[in-house]
């Protein structure tokens, strides 16, 4: 009977008034982001002439067998999924991180990190932002009592590097705060749309295809495959490509992951691009039931060996709580199969400097010291 209705009584006005909602709150609010230009990239061999595509075959979709779990998990077990209480950072020592003289870098939680390297300052996937939304006033909140920096306090930047769209990792706010400190933005194709936006000028912006690198200041900066996807609304997902970064510079080489499943690329940039001194790898905001586009904790190990790592830093976790599992859940596992493997695992506290290159392992395990 409800079908019924829907198809023969719903008035034709309201059938048209929701796409027209929909397009007025694109165009009247900025943090949802950019219109990109498809016609830019038709060449690209990750375009399919619709929409950018994966390596390999990665399927999104949840079968309908675990829905019922899912619904079941995301009522119960909220307790361990964040911190009790809230996580405790450090507070950035700017004018240290800057004079230091050997590669340093500085975890602000989730997938955000500041490095300093030969003179430089680089940052990643920036969200300094105290909700991970395009709202401010709804949506996952941070899980610590007090942000180890805001973007207010960033020093100013050479480099920023994104991997893809999602509002964990492009956030409106923190783009805004930092445009006018930032020299370069590197993206992959068709995020510039977001940052043209925001107010980010074109010369600023740098935008990529995998495998594309340019040279800047002595860095030589590649985009790398990932497996994922993008998107910021309902009506753009896989519009705009997401990616992985290289970083490569005298007497440093990093790699960065954005978000990704595991796949075959990470052997394929380890012999292009690799050995690297520190891997800075996605570890958290996974589930066995969506295995394709974010890494179980180990297989963040063995991606870290594929890519011919030195030393496997775990981010994406210690922010924002984006699944159902515990909160430190994944550097414990990540942990565990690094030493069973013999990866060298690092970590730091929320807004602790330290080096990239030296062979620095966190002792103290401080995510098992917390309540949870």
């Amino acid at each position: 009977m409800a079908d019924l209705w829907y198809h023969t009584a719903m008035p034709l006005p309201f059938i048209l008034l929701i796409p027209i909602t929909l397009y007025v709150l694109y165009a009247l609010y900025p943090p949802l982001g950019g219109r990109s230009r498809r016609g830019q990239w038709l060449s690209s061999p990750n375009f399919n002439k619709q929409i950018f595509t994966n390596q390999i075959p990665t399927s999104m979709n949840v079968a309908a067998r675990d829905v019922a779990s899912l619904i079941r998990e995301q009522l119960t077990g909220k307790s361990k999924r964040a911190p009790k209480p809230p996580l405790n950072a450090q507070k950035v020592d700017v004018a240290g991180f800057l004079a230091a003289e050997t590669p340093q870098l500085i975890w602000l939680g989730h997938s955000t990190v500041l490095l300093r390297i030969n003179g430089k300052t680089i940052l990643t996937d920036p969200i300094l932002s105290k909700r991970s939304s395009p709202f401010s006033f709804a949506g996952p909140k941070r899980i610590v009592s007090e942000r180890p920096m805001t973007a207010e306090e960033l020093p100013p930047i050479d480099i920023v590097l994104i991997s893809h769209d999602h509002y964990d990792h492009l956030d409106y706010a923190t783009i805004r705060k930092i445009r006018n400190k930032t020299q370069q933005f590197f993206v992959p194709l068709g995020v510039a749309a977001h940052l043209s936006r925001w107010g980010v000028k074109d010369a600023q912006i740098t935008e990529l295809d995998w495998w594309n690198t340019a040279a800047v200041d002595g860095f030589k900066i590649t985009c790398t495959p990932a497996r994922h996807f993008s998107g910021r609304t309902i009506t753009d997902r896989f519009k705009t490509l997401w990616c992985s970064w290289v970083i490569a510079a005298p007497g440093a080489t990093l790699f960065f992951s954005g978000d990704t499943g595991y796949g075959p690329h990470f052997k394929q940039i380890g012999q292009k691009c690799g050995p690297f001194d520190i891997t800075l790898m996605e570890c958290g905001q996974y589930d066995k039931r969506w295995p394709n586009i974010h890494m179980m904790p180990e297989d963040t190990v063995r991606a870290h060996e594929d890519l011919g790592g030195k030393r496997l830093f775990p981010i994406h976790w210690g922010a924002f709580v984006l699944a159902l599992h515990p909160w430190n859940d994944s550097v414990q596992r990540a942990e565990k199969s690094a030493q069973a493997t013999g990866v060298r695992i690092v970590s730091a506290r929320l807004g602790e400097s330290m080096p990239v290159t030296a062979n620095i392992e966190r002792k103290d395990h401080w995510w098992n010291k917390v309540n949870s």
